[in-house]
């Protein structure tokens, strides 16, 4: 009597390597990684060897926003929200506290800056501070040199800020130089 041997079928895989690799190179290919966004700022130039690059700045000329560990946004010694911050920079950098601005529209207080181009907005935040109320703050700072811009542009040049020349929006952005100074604050937990 023979005997009969059932042999058992398999799949080839011999090309199952082949076949992952190819796929796995599609996907690569084909899938779009989105870029990190992230805050536009143009950092300061390195200071030459040899040069005093710091400078004493009146201290009335210095808006000083405080972000705590709790989430308050300090503006000097006031807790305010999130949609004050706006009216409160333009407010401060558009003061014309010496007088001898003549586009600015402020009040011209004792209290706040002297001239756009020596108000110095100062951010300074704990470590404990959320990444989103950081760029909401920024944010909000922002739109007011972005607002006293758009004005100047109106009542000085009589132009709307999409119909600047190059030249044009080099001297709406010499009239309210965006100078802001940021610190971390480390705590100890």
């Amino acid at each position: 009597m023979k005997s009969f041997r059932r042999y058992t079928t398999t799949v080839n895989s011999g090309s199952m390597a082949d076949i992952a690799f190819l796929l796995l190179i599609f996907f690569l290919v084909t899938t779009t990684i989105s870029a990190d966004k992230g805050i536009l700022r143009q950092l300061p130039r390195e200071c030459p060897p040899h040069t005093n690059c710091i400078k004493d700045i009146n201290e009335r000329n210095v808006l000083r926003i405080n972000l705590n560990a709790m989430q308050d946004i300090m503006v000097d010694t006031e807790i305010v929200k999130i949609d004050e911050v706006q009216n409160l920079v333009k407010r401060f950098v558009d003061n014309n506290g010496a007088d001898n601005c003549k586009y600015c529209e402020g009040v011209q207080s004792s209290a706040l800056s002297d001239h756009p181009k020596v108000a110095v907005i100062s951010i300074s935040h704990d470590a404990l501070t959320k990444y989103a109320l950081l760029v909401a703050v920024q944010d909000e700072i922002t739109k007011a040199y972005y607002a006293l811009r758009v004005n100047y542009a109106n009542t000085v040049l009589h132009k709307t800020i999409h119909q600047l020349s190059q030249a044009e929006m080099e001297t709406v952005r010499n009239a309210y130089p965006f100078i802001i100074s940021e610190v971390m604050i480390e705590t100890s937990i």
